[in-house]
């Protein structure tokens, strides 16, 4: 079955091209802390040998950049880099790597007094002394505020929207094309929505796909699967990422679940008829990678799963981070919100903070939330 392709340019990251009808490229991100280079390393083999075009790895640090020097030494896969806060760390990781990506709604956090489109010039001007391409990734849960502030409270995506059109009118007027697109969110049908509206208005761009924070298997392959199935077969998407919460040993099953997507959708094997219920209990968590920053927070989120069971006829959505990245803005919107730092875990509700409690008291104390929200339900319905 011939799939309809945008015809979108080229991009080149390293022996990969996206886009211009090249394969749609599968991608995944190591779990393993960056320092320790060793365990690193057999990860991105463990991947490319699933079959992985491109691997990311996230560099917070000066130490965490010295280590990827010496990861780059050791395979020849095409590697990525994630620039969170810290944008400067670009030339240090651009010698060692094929792709930069950075999110906009993180660019404020460094030098506010500084525009960003000063530090997107700096960005792109190391990515192409060093022969890189670049994802604009933008994440619902982490817009620019002054994005966010001009629009209503729940309109998560004309702000996405906004931001991604800007990065990218700004880096074709500096001449910097070599770059990509994200737009993301834990909810397929917002992903759907966006990823169509920037595709009608910039045809031209490639685009990555993916659910973010989609969750444990199986629910967060029939997730992420909705999104491909709608998007990919209307031509849009060139690279993609299936972001499961995993073990560290298990993050090869992302690569598969992509390739396993992707050939469906090319014989038309498709399954939109599972199709994601709103309408009942919905558990969002990150997929589990280096900057998380203790490891029981996937064991935590798969008893979360497995103690809410009883609750799968509400319409309540829980969310479970595992780092300080995306862990405070991306459980803003949920019903419960947990994430997880070093020593214990951070409780919210909505936007309001709950208090701190330890991996092994959260349980009961999530178990009396999420039960006064299910007596709230019943006497609102009664």
């Amino acid at each position: 079955m011939q799939l309809p392709r945008n015809p979108t340019r080229p991009v080149r990251a390293g022996g990969v091209t996206i886009g211009d009808g090249h394969p749609i490229a599968v991608q995944s991100m190591t779990a393993t802390k960056t320092t320790d280079i060793d365990a690193t390393v057999r990860q991105v083999h463990q991947l490319v040998e699933a079959g992985a075009d491109l691997v990311r790895i996230a560099v917070d640090s000066k130490k965490e950049a010295e280590a990827l020097a010496e990861i780059s030494r050791q395979t020849s896969a095409n590697l990525t880099i994630d620039l969170q806060e810290n944008y400067r760390l670009a030339e240090l990781v651009a010698p060692h790597v094929a792709k930069l990506r950075y999110n906009p709604g993180h660019l404020y956090h460094h030098e506010r007094e500084k525009p960003w489109q000063e530090k997107v010039r700096y960005i792109a001007g190391v990515a192409e002394a060093n022969d890189c391409a670049l994802r604009v990734g933008v994440n619902c849960g982490s817009v620019d505020p002054a994005k966010k502030d001009k629009y209503a409270t729940d309109d998560s995506i004309s702000p996405m929207l906004e931001s991604a059109f800007d990065h990218c009118e700004f880096l074709d007027s500096i001449g910097f094309t070599r770059y990509v697109v994200s737009l993301k969110d834990s909810d397929p049908r917002k992903v759907i929505e966006v990823n169509k509206r920037f595709a009608e208005e910039r045809p031209d761009v490639p685009l990555h796909l993916g659910v973010t924070e989609a969750g444990m298997p199986p629910d967060g392959v029939i997730k992420t699967r909705v999104a491909f199935e709608q998007l990919i077969s209307k031509g849009i998407g060139d690279t993609i990422r299936v972001s499961l919460t995993v073990p560290n040993d298990r993050k090869f099953e992302e690569i598969v679940a992509g390739r396993d997507i992707l050939n469906d959708i090319a014989n038309g094997r498709v399954r939109s008829v599972v199709t994601f219920n709103p309408d009942t209990l919905n558990i969002i968590s990150c997929p589990s990678c280096s900057r998380v920053e203790n490891e029981a927070f996937v064991d935590l989120a798969a008893a979360v799963k497995e103690m809410t069971t009883y609750a799968k006829d509400y319409a309540i959505t829980i969310a479970v981070m595992g780092c300080r990245v995306n862990g405070p803005g991306e459980t803003d919107d949920a019903d419960l919100g947990l994430w997880c730092a070093p020593t214990f875990v951070n409780l919210k509700k909505g936007e309001e903070e709950l208090g701190r409690f330890g991996y092994d008291e959260i349980l009961p104390r999530l178990k009396a939330e999420l039960d006064a929200l299910i007596e709230q339900k019943m006497t609102v319905k009664a």
